[in-house]
């Protein structure tokens, strides 16, 4: 066999498992289609970290809870920027009113701590700025943020720097089950192995059993706003009301905040932006970073181990507190799929991430010191974030390290600042064709057909 494991996608479940699974004598491969890993995680580098309190199944409540007791940890061992904050979810109306107490009331039998039920008074004294007519709500002090592309690179780096294979830009063709373990067909090798899990939500294969998933996905908008907005929030904050539309905003780990609307209907972004500054009253456009649609995605997700005995495991489904479910589900999965091999604890684990620096977090005696050590993080090349060129050559050139444009954008925060990148996107660009030893015309922004720049103007020798 070539492998033990092979884990088929690389998203921040899939790096999950994989960190997990390299604590063990397993010879482990993971298999991703595109340039990069960690392309499931959201645009903005921020998310939510829930603790089960909203979420009406039972199962994915768990996960939640589970999640959320285990990231704090996380985030300090992988150096993964994470804040605790509060959230509050909000009724407006009285049917907005009964679900609340609906919802405490299931929190409180699930076991959940650390939640109580304010009245509008005390709402406001927590948050001035809010615009809404508050009735009632229910207030958590188990929530935060953090950065999830962060925690799964991170997550990514130690599985690695522990002996996981990645095979970047392998598309999986097709599974064929052999006498023993499979054979796994890719458009570049044919793998064999004995055990496979698949985490790519939306490919299915001749081996696998029926689709069991419930699909339940919606259309959100979303604005990014600046830090220096003055109607931003301390605390994550969530309406309930009659209407099936829904308000939701958070702080972000860089300061700014994220609204998003969650709603079926298809809606302008100026009547988005009415519905937005109804609830925390005007935002004028020099105030919003940027304006995107993502799908919400409330599947109920499903670890499928029924084929087991076979060697087969896939998790179906995606869901909006992904993020906080991972460090759950990486776990149970790699519980289960221990449980089916003959393995032991590595006695060589090494269960840390690479250092890196971001100048930007520096006091200016430790900013002095790395320029010292290294006098490319003496020079910024993005302004808005204070991204030196230290920190770009050290996303290429560390494990599993950016090739493509919106790696380093994810990996740094480069060209996410104010001008979008009007002032530092042809130098990232060339930093990135300097460091690969590449022609600036081959440099891509994520993906094979997405290139930055098309050709070079022709030159003349004479006029």
């Amino acid at each position: 066999m070539d492998y033990d494991v092979l884990i088929l996608g690389g998203g921040i479940i899939g790096c999950a498992v994989a960190y997990e699974l390299s604590k063990y004598s397993l010879n482990i491969a993971l298999i991703e289609k595109d340039y990069d890993i960690a392309d499931d995680v959201a645009l903005i580098n921020s998310a939510v970290v829930y603790d089960g309190l909203e979420c009406e199944d039972t199962l994915m409540s768990k996960l939640e809870l589970m999640g959320n007791e285990l990231m704090e940890d996380i985030a300090s061992k992988f150096n993964v920027t994470f804040k605790k904050r509060g959230s509050l979810i909000i009724a407006e109306d009285k049917k907005g009113e009964a679900k609340l107490i609906n919802m405490y009331d299931r929190a409180i039998s699930r076991g959940i701590k650390n939640i109580r039920l304010l009245d509008s008074k005390e709402v406001y004294e927590m948050e001035p700025n809010l615009n809404a007519n508050v009735k009632r709500a229910i207030h958590s002090e188990n929530t935060g943020i953090i950065c999830p592309y962060d925690l799964a690179i991170a997550y990514g780096e130690i599985a690695f720097d522990n002996g996981v294979k990645f095979k970047l830009e392998e598309e999986v063709l097709d599974i064929q089950k052999m006498s023993r373990g499979f054979r796994v067909v890719t458009n570049k090798n044919k793998f064999t192995c004995n055990m496979v899990l698949n985490t790519t939500p939306v490919e299915y294969y001749g081996i696998e059993s029926e689709n069991k998933l419930n699909k339940d996905r919606c259309c959100s908008k979303y604005l990014l706003l600046e830090k220096d907005f003055r109607g931003n929030f301390k605390n994550i904050v969530v309406t309930l009301n009659e209407s099936e539309d829904k308000i939701y905003t958070f702080p972000t780990v860089q300061g700014g905040t994220i609204v998003a609307l969650k709603t079926n209907e298809t809606i302008s972004y100026s009547d988005s932006l009415k519905k937005i500054s109804s609830f925390m009253g005007k935002i004028n456009d020099e105030y919003i970073n940027i304006f995107y649609e993502s799908p919400f995605y409330n599947d109920t997700l499903i670890i499928d181990d029924s084929l087991i005995d076979n060697g087969y495991v896939k998790i179906e489904g995606k869901h909006y507190s992904q993020v906080t479910i991972t460090p759950a589900i990486a776990k149970i999965v790699c519980e289960t799929i221990v449980n089916n091999l003959n393995c032991v604890l590595k006695k060589d684990f090494v269960d840390k991430r690479r250092e890196f620096y971001r100048f930007r977090d520096l006091s200016n005696e430790e900013r002095e010191s790395i320029i010292k050590q290294d006098k490319r993080y003496g020079k910024i090349v993005c302004v808005c974030q204070k991204v030196t060129e230290g920190e770009i050559v050290d996303s290429i050139r560390r494990p599993l390290g950016a090739r493509t444009i919106e790696g380093i954008k994810r990996r740094t925060g480069a060209a996410f600042g104010t001008c979008k990148g009007a002032q530092c996107l042809n130098k990232v660009a060339s930093i990135l064709a300097r460091e690969m030893d590449k022609r600036l015309t081959d440099i891509v922004k994520d993906s094979k057909n997405s290139k930055i720049v098309i050709s070079r103007i022709k030159e003349f020798d004479e006029m």
